[in-house]
């Protein structure tokens, strides 16, 4: 049994919802022109958005995260992506010094030692390229979906960044579902890691399968305080930072 044989059922109202989407992209498109990208994390809702992009020919360029700490499963996607659809993907990578120089000084479990550690890794693998990718651009579209948590529930479809630029998350009201379906309608490639119950994944050290029942991000730093679960991609610098950690271990 795969993802989408367990998850692929559309919503009520999803034509509509699709319909929303479509014209969120194009909308930002026309006004951010040459100046927006998708940041795809390469999970499945990154997926559908690259597969919108391509199939309505939105002039949205797409970029992603490679950290050198993903699983090899999420770095073949970007080959698949580009040969699926004929276009280069942007591919921003950590400072090389950077990252030898944190493991050199903590260690490569360093993440699991203390949210602190765990935010510098992020931020050294995620934060500076993501800075990187968004200079010179007024706008970005995201995957975020008001039911992947509490701390996103109230994701809008359009937002400010800390830097002023929009921030688009033309998927905020659809379910898990909705996105299996469109995924199984237009047959969108994706990771073979959601087949094995990961259904939000990051980096490999700091992503694990859920069991049922468990929330949709359990498996993303598992072993900290629900309220840590953001790499700081998505969080406003005005928010609180939660400070505890649960049940550490490497």
């Amino acid at each position: 049994m795969n993802a989408i044989s367990l998850y692929a059922r559309a919503s009520e109202g999803f034509a509509a919802k699709l319909a929303h989407t479509t014209a969120l992209l194009q909308a930002a498109a026309t006004q951010h022109a040459g100046a927006i990208v998708q940041a795809t994390s390469l999970g499945a809702e990154d997926m559908v958005l690259t597969d919108l992009i391509a199939r309505e020919q939105i002039p949205i360029a797409v970029g992603t995260l490679e950290t050198g700490a993903l699983h090899a499963e999420t770095v073949a996607l970007i080959d698949r992506i580009e040969q699926r659809y004929g276009f280069k993907v942007e591919v921003y990578r950590p400072v090389a010094d950077a990252v030898v120089h944190f493991v050199g000084r903590h260690g490569e479990k360093a993440m699991y030692e203390s949210i602190d550690l765990r935010k510098q890794c992020c931020g050294i693998r995620k934060l500076e390229p993501l800075s990187r990718m968004l200079d010179q651009r007024s706008a970005w579209v995201t995957g975020l979906r008001r039911e992947q948590s509490s701390n996103r529930g109230e994701v809008p479809f359009s937002d400010v960044d800390d830097q002023g630029r929009t921030k688009l998350n033309p998927l905020a009201d659809w379910t898990w579902n909705d996105v299996w379906h469109y995924i199984a309608t237009y047959e969108v490639p994706y990771n073979p890691l959601h087949d094995q119950f990961y259904p939000s994944i990051g980096c490999a050290p700091c992503t694990r399968a859920i069991a049922v029942g468990e929330d949709f991000r359990a498996g993303r730093w598992w072993w900290e305080d629900e309220k840590a679960k953001e790499c700081g991609l998505h969080v406003k610098h005005d928010e609180p930072a939660a400070v505890s950690m649960i049940g550490a271990r490497a």
